[in-house]
């Protein structure tokens, strides 16, 4: 790149930190605690992934083409190689990380099409999952592809295959928190993206979820509907912890941090006494900069062992 190139790149790294810094707080504060290089890679995947969502959540009516041409111009860019202009800051960063850190496009058009799946009118749109299993199908692309999107940037220990399980897993994990602390934002876009098996199995129902949204008051068996799929979070998290041992030992304080940042979401639930349709869990800034803090002091102690990944 001249100096005009590397002057644009920089500003599309400047303006997905911007967006990671704005609306993904825990994932700004993890990534402070990376290497430069990698911090910026990560605020790049997650503003791709951001801006993706946004389109979505803003129900568009185009936006199902509007997904089908950022596959396009993303498919383009990959295959010659070349990130493109900077002009386009978000999709410059994401290209640029990709090529840099030869992550699999693959996990790229699993989360697209993750994505078609709540947008109306897609042939792969679905607003209610059954099962758990039904849900996992949809996390797989919203969530666990993106713990996979991230792997090669961290580095790893191990060849990275052995480390993709517990990648995804802590994606899922991270995406059923976001489920359940975000019910009443979700059923506001009539969606509800926890298992209606699982909710049936505590005489939990639609009207019964519409009911507490409307009043604000969390039904006594819906709080244990909630703590339940709580637990299965957490067994989530549990998985997802066997796998810090093969990442890269200096990435580790910035997602262990941003794992037990997310996981503590799941105790404000909990000590709100599941009030989820009135106020929205939040670790508290001070809490956050101690976790933060600590990790950080634990990870001076790491033993430095080159990454295959990074």
């Amino acid at each position: 790149m001249n100096r005009v190139e590397e002057a644009g790149a920089l500003s599309a790294y400047r303006r997905c930190a911007e967006i990671s810094a704005t609306h993904g707080r825990t994932y700004f504060l993890a990534a402070r605690l990376l290497s430069p290089d990698r911090r910026r890679a990560v605020h790049a995947l997650y503003a791709f992934a951001r801006h993706v969502d946004d389109i979505v959540d803003g129900q568009a009516k185009d936006a199902a083409l509007q997904l089908d041409l950022i596959e396009k111009r993303l498919r383009e860019r990959l295959d010659m190689r070349d990130p493109g202009h900077p002009g386009d800051p978000i999709l410059f960063a994401v290209s640029h990380t990709i090529l840099r850190y030869d992550i699999a496009p693959e996990h790229f058009w699993t989360f697209l099409d993750a994505m078609r799946m709540d947008v109306p009118g897609s042939a792969l749109f679905r607003n209610r999952y059954a099962t758990m299993t039904d849900l996992r199908q949809y996390m797989r692309g919203s969530a666990a592809a993106i713990g996979l999107q991230l792997l090669p940037v961290l580095g790893t220990v191990v060849p990275l295959h052995e480390a993709e399980p517990a990648a995804a897993a802590l994606g899922e994990a991270f995406q059923l928190t976001n489920f359940l602390r975000d019910i009443a934002e979700d059923l506001d876009r009539n969606r509800i993206y926890l298992p209606i098996e699982a909710l049936s199995a505590f005489d939990v129902d639609e009207p019964l979820l519409a009911h507490c949204h409307h009043t604000g008051i969390t039904a006594p068996r819906l709080r244990r509907a909630l703590a339940h799929l709580i637990a299965v979070n957490r067994d989530l998290y549990r998985r997802a912890d066997t796998g810090m041992a093969q990442l890269d030992p200096r990435v580790r304080p910035a997602i262990r941090t941003a794992a037990i940042l997310y996981a503590g979401i799941l105790e404000e639930i909990e000590r709100s006494d599941f009030a989820v349709f009135s106020h929205r869990a939040v670790v508290p800034t001070r809490r956050r900069l101690l976790i933060a803090a600590r990790e950080f002091a634990k990870g001076a102690r790491y033993p430095r062992r080159p990454a295959l990944g990074a």
